[in-house]
């Protein structure tokens, strides 16, 4: 399992490490091929380098293009986790992470416009001032070349045009301010806290990809970049042929030289961007049909805290534990589609969600159901790293808030693996904790915990599961009520055995106590919460995971929505 844990970090390591190499390697070779091609001499005569930084960034915008849609294909991600299984836990793992990358090339996108967009605000200032020129300079005549055919070299014809008439009249300039203007957009309403305070603007926003990639298509199709014509360049190579230009001889007793005759570089986005857009098409359509499946609501309960439970049935429909569903309700919204994780286990004959407020749709959706029955639309079931959560021997699992419910599906699944005295069962132990703000969200789980409890104490194995309950927002008056029952038998807070501690984790001392049990174990450490959370328990599992493949490790997993 260390050759596991090191192929796993390896692995992540190699995809980045080909990605970025790809990168540089475009970036590099078309950023010396168009600064040094003999096709572009006369173009580089107007524009410089500021071509070869447009044309190398714009080689890295189709490549990043082509990538952004594949890891929000949630279909394609479930299917290669289904077919993966030589490879398995290092490659799910990778597809764990399939946001992370989704991010990292969308920043990258933003970088390359970034620069794509600055030299071409280069390019058409010296296209402006080089058609304005009058020195007879090498860029002055190219300029005034050809201007009543189709074989100019200088976008600009006249005096009077301006940059601004060019950016917002021809078709690259238009395009190139849409899709710059959308990528904002789509990168600003992505944040952490839009995301989880606005969703449904993050959700309309990010719909803004279809303009997108229809501005990339079109963006260059009316070729305002120009080189030399193959023909024109063995007629009149520039080399030969350049001096004539700026200094015209009379008579002509040497090889005379015809003006040079240019042509548009061909738009090619499309090839990088068709394949992934026509796949990513496929997808929609797959979910739209999935959508379409019947959905049938079995139960409704609303727990304290609103905290609204759903429990649904649907032919067809084959969990595992920890998977998360899209949801979407046409009474309130046709277009918008939220994850929820499900709680309920595989072996149960329904699947549910708890839906709790956070934010307009949701709060929609809880006062929806508290008046009528409303149609309810499902697509998944998608898989995320809980799944693996029966491959180790002990498993330490932790959930902040709502963040609770992967591991409710994990929790029941092993209570009726119990029941029906599964052999496979590879886990030993398991270390659950809880991490909530206000009392009232501890209610609605507390049941299945206190039902657990009593399960595996009838059956003998009440030390299987060890659960901590951590308190992080609490008053006087609740810390007075536990004192007055500290006596008692039964938790104030939960009504459970174990009792409700007030604060958050030492994270350093429940890892040592977890090492101390299990010297020789592997440990899957499970969290479902907030990033910062996440930050500190990946550096808790470092720093107690023992380098002797030996003994203890801790092995890191985090849900991703």
């Amino acid at each position: 399992t260390m050759g596991n844990w090191l192929v796993n970090h390896w692995f992540s390591a190699a995809v980045l490490a080909a990605w970025l190499g790809i990168n540089i390697f475009l970036f590099t070779y078309y950023f010396l091929f168009f600064d040094r091609d003999d096709h572009y001499f006369y173009t580089r005569a107007i524009l410089g380098s500021a071509l070869a930084w447009a044309r190398a960034s714009a080689k890295c915008l189709n490549f990043n293009s082509m990538l952004i849609l594949l890891p929000v294909c949630r279909n394609l991600l479930s299917f290669l986790r289904g077919t993966c299984s030589c490879c398995r836990r290092t490659l799910r793992k990778q597809l764990d992470h399939n946001l992370t990358f989704h991010k990292l090339v969308a920043y990258t996108l933003a970088l390359f416009t970034a620069v794509h967009t600055i030299a071409h605000l280069f390019n058409l200032e010296r296209y402006n001032h080089s058609q304005q020129a009058t020195d007879g300079s090498l860029a002055a005549v190219l300029s005034k070349m050809h201007l009543q055919g189709s074989k100019w070299l200088n976008p600009i014809h006249s005096n009077e045009t301006t940059v601004e008439y060019v950016a917002f009249t021809t078709i690259p300039g238009l395009t190139g301010v849409i899709i710059t203007l959308v990528l904002i957009l789509m990168v600003t309403s992505s944040t952490e806290f839009i995301r989880r305070n606005y969703f449904e603007v993050f959700w309309y926003t990010h719909h803004l990809f279809l303009i997108y990639f229809i501005g990339l298509v079109i963006h260059g199709i009316a070729g305002l970049v120009r080189g030399q014509t193959e023909e024109s360049m063995e007629d009149v190579h520039p080399h030969r042929c350049a001096q004539y230009l700026t200094q015209k001889y009379e008579d002509c007793w040497h090889d005379c030289c015809k003006d040079p005759e240019f042509g548009s570089i061909p738009a090619e986005s499309w090839k990088w961007v068709l394949a992934p857009f026509l796949l990513y098409v496929f997808e929609r359509i797959l979910r739209m049909w999935r959508a379409q499946q019947k959905v049938v609501i079995k139960k409704v309960v609303m727990h304290p805290a609103r905290v609204l439970e759903l429990q649904m049935q649907k032919k067809g429909f084959h969990m595992e534990v920890g998977q998360y569903i899209f949801v979407n309700c046409p009474a309130i919204s046709r277009l918008e589609w939220h994850p929820f994780t499900l709680t309920s286990a595989p072996e149960e004959d329904f699947f549910s969600i708890h839906i709790r407020v956070a934010g307009d749709w949701t709060e929609r959706v809880i006062d929806t159901f508290q008046q009528e029955m409303p149609r309810i639309e499902v697509d998944g079931p998608f898989g995320t790293a809980s799944e693996d959560v029966f491959q180790y021997e002990a498993a330490m699992l932790v959930g902040a808030g709502i963040g609770v419910t992967p591991f409710a599906s994990i929790l029941k699944s092993i209570w009726y693996k119990f029941q029906q005295g599964d052999q496979t069962l590879k886990t030993k132990k398991i270390y659950f904790y809880w991490l909530c703000r206000d009392t009232g969200a501890f209610t609605w789980f507390s049941d299945l915990l206190a039902s657990l409890e009593q399960k595996m104490a009838e059956s003998g194995k009440s030390d299987f599961l060890t659960y901590r309950l951590f308190l992080t927002g609490w008053n006087t008056s609740i810390a007075n009520n536990v004192a007055l029952h500290f006596d008692n038998a039964k938790d104030t807070v939960t009504g459970l055995r174990q009792k409700t501690i007030f604060g958050r984790p030492m994270w350093n001392s429940e890892f040592t106590a977890v090492a101390a049990a299990h010297p020789r174990s592997v440990v899957g450490v499970f969290l479902c919460g907030p990033q910062n959370l996440a930050k500190s328990l990946q550096k808790s599992c470092h720093q107690h995971s023992s380098l002797d493949p030996r003994k203890v490790r801790f092995y890191f997993n985090k849900e991703n929505f």
